[in-house]
């Protein structure tokens, strides 16, 4: 059996164990010795980060060719219409290349949700909204830059779920294992 860590990665942490001395690291929250992480988010991404002791699985978990669904709740500036929902179902021109077409809707902020540090910048003149959107590749910062392609950038980036995994009932900075039949 490997070991599976969910682990819900507040706002600032680095996807790493070693210390940088300028952000906290997951050395900082999570005390166990021999997993690695299975994928990244940057420092201000939030959510959900798999760690692994099993060096298949993490391949598995990251290879592009096994296209795990990830699904992110994405606040917004702005409030996107049907157009921009569409170009972002449909797949969206990047520097890089285009993008496969992703899942998304709108959606109500996400009940329970933790408080960031800092809060995220507000606006009194301009509103935000939040999307749910699943992809199934890993450019880097794409979903920040999909949603400002369409003329909505991101302000908070929480990856909800990866594959079969979610950060249900994990508050930010908790982790919780499990155990998965070998790859």
């Amino acid at each position: 059996m490997s070991r599976v860590l969910l682990f819900n990665k507040p706002y600032g942490v680095v996807c790493q164990f070693s210390r940088d001395g300028l952000h906290p690291t997951l050395a900082d929250y999570i005390p166990v010795a021999e997993v690695y992480a299975a994928g990244r988010l940057d420092t201000d991404s939030e959510g959900l980060l798999l760690l692994t002791d099993d060096g298949k699985l993490q391949h598995r978990i990251t290879d592009p060719k096994h296209k795990l669904p990830k699904t992110y709740w994405v606040q917004v500036e702005g409030v996107p219409g049907d157009n921009a929902l569409e170009q972002l179902k449909k797949g969206v021109m990047l520097k890089d290349g285009m993008t496969l077409p992703a899942q998304v809707e709108s959606m109500e902020e996400p009940a329970n949700l933790w408080l960031r540090d800092p809060p995220v910048r507000f606006r009194q003149s301009l509103p935000t909204s939040w999307l749910q959107l699943t992809i199934r590749e890993g450019k880097n910062r794409q979903v920040r830059r999909m949603t400002a392609a369409v003329g909505f950038p991101t302000l908070r980036l929480i990856r909800f779920s990866i594959g079969e995994w979610s950060l249900s009932g994990l508050a930010a900075g908790e982790w919780r294992e499990e155990r998965v039949a070998n790859v």
